[in-house]
């Protein structure tokens, strides 16, 4: 295998406001378009053998507006569900829990169809799919696998990655319309590069997730 490229979608409205998106469908912003385009000449030299994309709109226009062919809608890739939390940003939440930690307090109930996630739950999301991608690669040889998705998913799988807790997501901060990757040294898991992208791309570092 090469690396494993991360790609965060392009802005949303709720992104570039800071509410929690996680299984709300928006599509991207007109930056959020031009961020998605502008990955474009980023991905130029990268030998990209699998794109795997999570099935909510602002994923799937951003895997296409970059240019990544045949994307494999992969639902493990969807954002952390945040229950009662959905289009609620931070300092809304700490209004009434004012030491409120997403990383190790997870979220308030949601809807019988949209209850929550709890870190270790995200945790397992995303060992499911790094198996899946390890399983992939033997396949593959030495190209890449892009993955095209969310914020607080993409820092969780990050952290397992590395083989740190889910928790510890919270180290690794990615913004929209950005390129990390991970790979290996000496056979050991490191982050090769974080938040790649063109000066544009920048504008919105949101640490909420979407």
């Amino acid at each position: 295998m090469g690396e494993l490229i991360l790609i965060r979608h392009g802005e949303t409205e709720w992104s570039r406001s800071g509410q929690h998106t996680s299984y709300t469908d928006l599509p991207l912003t007109p930056l959020g378009e031009r961020q998605a385009r502008a990955l474009v000449p980023l991905l130029a030299d990268r030998h990209i053998e699998l794109t795997l994309v999570s099935p909510l709109i602002r994923a799937r226009r951003t895997a296409e507006l970059a240019g990544l062919a045949a994307p494999r809608v992969t639902p493990e890739l969807r954002e952390w569900d945040y229950g009662g939390y959905e289009g609620v940003t931070t300092r809304e939440i700490r209004r009434t829990r004012p030491f409120w930690n997403l990383w190790t307090d997870g979220v308030d109930p949601g809807s019988p169809e949209h209850p929550g996630e709890s870190p270790a739950q995200i945790g397992q999301r995303a060992d499911q799919v790094l198996a899946g991608v390890r399983s992939a690669a033997e396949q593959l040889g030495d190209g890449d696998i892009a993955l095209v998705a969310h914020s607080h998913f993409l820092r969780v799988l990050t952290a397992r990655y590395l083989g740190l807790t889910p928790a510890e997501g919270r180290l690794f901060q990615l913004a929209t319309g950005a390129v990390s990757r991970l790979g290996t040294e000496h056979g050991r898991p490191v982050v090769v590069a974080l938040n790649l992208a063109l000066p544009e791309s920048l504008q919105n570092l949101s640490a909420q997730g979407g």
